[in-house]
């Protein structure tokens, strides 16, 4: 499933109040326990993360300590005590056996020596598969079972809303748009190569004018390389959401990836209603239908993500062309 896909059925399960445990799989770096601290978050919930592979058992199931002459273990204060949560048990297969057994008694009885896990709390874990490279233990088949098993895949579609709102570069977001096939692919024989998480930390790199190569590796970072040559020389979009008459004479490019980096620079440049509406105006005169619509469907994301998406909405119903526009596309969306 998708990552947006896998929010939506964690929150099913919130929602129905269903304390299955889940085993979440899928490569390194897309973003596993992102979604599950975004999704608890969404639902005022509280969120702990445990890298099982960082911890000893006694970690988790406390120091043992003498009593009257009885041994008693005192459990780590990194445990839930009160309130609602996800106890996220991440890189689960990374973690030895004997660590996986005390996970097994906190998936399967909800405790671990003295310590009992609240009821407000869902206890869900991640891990990567054999494919993906990665040092993992095989899983014991009765702890598996315990388990309510989603697989996640890398999305563009998913990672676009999300870097939207979180400030990706501009020219990251354009370039992946162009070329989606890179958000994700793993190379067993680099150290860096292309994932989500790879290309938010290159997008802060080349903020701050540094070289992507050492996240995402030389070969996709060379394509990013000639991507920009044609980036700079694309027209200025200020005019077009400034509205001014200079915007008039300004056409839609022809070749693909630049059209790509215009409609994703119009969206992410519209900072109020006014701008989205300039920008959509000014596509709708000029863009053909398919770059119309993939302008609007993340525009709408944007004002809604600034709290922006009735006002913009008053704007479009003031213009007949866009009107028009957009009740063919409610329609074709309908059908």
């Amino acid at each position: 499933m998708t990552p947006a896909a896998l929010s939506e059925y964690l929150t099913s399960l919130i929602t129905h109040q269903l304390h299955l445990s889940v085993m979440i799989w899928g490569p390194p770096g897309i973003g596993k326990s992102s979604i599950v601290a975004q999704t608890a978050q969404a639902n005022g919930m509280e969120f702990i993360d445990l890298r099982l592979s960082q911890l000893a058992p006694t970690d988790l199931r406390g120091l043992p300590v003498a009593e009257k002459g009885i041994s008693k273990w005192f459990p780590p204060e990194f445990l839930p005590r009160k309130g609602r949560g996800v106890l996220m048990l991440d890189e689960l297969n990374l973690a030895p056996p004997a660590m996986q057994g005390m996970a097994q008694q906190l998936v399967l009885d909800r405790r671990v020596g003295s310590y009992e896990v609240p009821e407000g709390w869902f206890i869900w874990a991640a891990g990567n598969r054999k494919e993906d490279r990665a040092a993992v233990f095989d899983m014991p088949a009765p702890l598996a079972n315990r388990f309510l098993h989603l697989e996640v895949e890398a999305c563009w579609e998913s990672f676009k809303t999300h870097a939207l709102s979180a400030g990706v570069h501009e020219q990251i977001l354009a370039f992946l748009a162009f070329r989606p096939e890179l958000l994700h692919r793993l190379d067993s024989q680099r150290p860096a190569w292309p994932s989500p998480r790879s290309w938010v930390m290159a997008s802060k790199l080349h903020t701050a004018g540094l070289e992507i190569a050492p996240v995402v590796g030389p070969a996709a970072a060379d394509e990013f390389r000639s991507y920009l040559e044609l980036y700079h020389e694309l027209p200025n979009l200020e005019p077009i959401l400034q509205g001014v008459d200079e915007a008039r004479v300004i056409a839609f490019p022809k070749e693909p990836s630049a059209r790509y980096a215009v409609t994703i620079g119009l969206t992410l440049r519209a900072a109020d209603p006014e701008r989205g509406y300039r920008g959509f105006k000014w596509l709708a005169e000029k863009a053909p239908a398919e770059w119309l619509q993939l302008y609007v469907v993340d525009l709408f994301k944007q004002m809604r993500a600034l709290g922006h998406l009735g006002a913009f909405a008053r704007l479009v119903a003031q213009d007949a062309q866009l009107r028009s526009y957009l009740h063919g596309y409610q329609q074709l969306m309908a059908a």
